[in-house]
């Protein structure tokens, strides 16, 4: 297959900002209906410029089109964080005024950005992938932890939170993203691994004690300090009478009591589900055999990057209220911890993937007659 179709949708994925300042001057009726209609068109000319671009060389994976759109949405969800923060105007103005509460906050806003950058770069790597006939089931996987996150925390807290009695109709839009996202998912999951490695490489790898292994042995106690403070900032959201916690959210992270939720219920789901990951984890890096331990690290890696740039974003926006902004003097330490406990775990995902025969199972020697 050629180059046409990938280029064809990152053309396609440019014409959502003269889309959008198109809609944007045309609609007078700042309502729900309107820009209902409006993502309808917008979808169908959309669907239309597709099939006369792919018209000769249609991709046969259904995913290409998936990710086709989410390109163009990608670049929309940049232009909402764009006209948010004044940089630009006149392009979603009217999105602005009839979104959903959520879009307005400061963690919306930093999803804005998370979207429109990194799910945007992911999209155009996995449709390169598809259409050289090249296996997209790494960074696949990184997108769908990041998915996750972002859906889990998104649906969870406009449920708890204060915006939960502002619902939209617009959340049943997002609702249809969300279930043909779960769909893409699964069928990225189904792709085959294309890991392999040598059966001595194996056996020299598994044959390496911990001590002989410097960088695992790092990795482990970075795992153990992790888990203590993803714990850590759970018990601070449900209100524990620790006085290190009570100094911890005063000095340090008052954002995570804010009313939102959306912080509340990110720090939850890291406890509960960074700490079991952080328990298995130990346990890859010790025995060896753990084959599931590079799609693990591609999942957790993507999903933390997306929280950690999220909360971190938001903490220090201006959108969110000042009394639960990170102080100016706590700053540096803030961000020493929050980067560290966001990095790491690229680097340990960029060790499971790239050296993984410590983590594979020595295929049985074929008996020769």
């Amino acid at each position: 297959m050629s180059a046409s179709a990938g280029t064809g949708v990152f053309v396609l994925s440019l014409m959502s900002i003269p889309i959008c300042y198109l809609f944007n001057s045309l609609i007078y009726s700042n309502s729900a209906e309107a820009f209902f209609f409006a993502g309808c068109s917008t979808v169908l000319i959309l669907a239309i410029s597709a099939r006369f671009i792919l018209k000769k060389k249609a991709p046969v994976d259904p995913l290409f089109y998936v990710y086709a759109v989410y390109t163009f949405l990608s670049v929309v969800n940049l232009i909402i964080g764009l006209e948010q923060d004044n940089i630009i105007d006149g392009f979603v103005t009217f999105y602005l005024k009839e979104a959903d509460p959520h879009i307005n906050t400061a963690h919306g806003h930093m999803i804005s950005y998370w979207d429109g950058c990194v799910h945007y770069l992911i999209y155009l790597l996995m449709i390169a992938a598809i259409t050289w006939g090249d296996s997209y089931r790494a960074i696949g996987l990184y997108w769908v932890g990041s998915f996750l996150m972002r859906a889990i925390v998104y649906i969870l807290g406009n449920a708890v939170g204060k915006y939960g009695t502002h619902v939209s109709p617009l959340f049943l839009l997002h609702m249809l993203y969300i279930s043909v996202s779960v769909w893409a998912c699964f069928r990225t999951f189904s792709q085959p691994s294309t890991r392999d490695a040598q059966f001595p490489s194996i056996q020299e790898a598994e044959r390496k004690c911990l001590l002989h292994r410097p960088l695992d042995l790092l990795f482990i106690i970075y795992l153990i300090l992790a888990f203590a403070f993803c714990v850590f900032r759970g018990l601070v959201v449900l209100d524990c009478s620790s006085k290190w916690c009570q100094v911890y959210t005063q000095q340090y992270e008052p954002y995570l009591k804010d009313p939102s939720a959306y912080p509340k219920v990110q720090m939850l789901l890291s406890m509960l589900y960074s700490g079991p990951y952080y328990i298995i984890t130990l346990y890859g890096l010790m025995v060896p055999g753990c084959e599931w331990m590079p799609d693990l690290t591609l999942v957790h890696s993507g999903a933390l990057a997306q929280a950690q740039f999220t909360h971190i974003g938001a903490s220090l926006h201006t959108r969110t209220p000042f009394s639960y902004r990170v102080p100016a003097d706590s700053q540096p330490v803030f961000l020493l911890v929050n980067v560290l406990y966001a990095l790491v775990p690229q680097a340990l995902c960029y060790r499971c993937c790239s050296r993984p025969a410590f983590f594979l199972r020595p295929m049985p020697e074929k008996k020769t007659e």
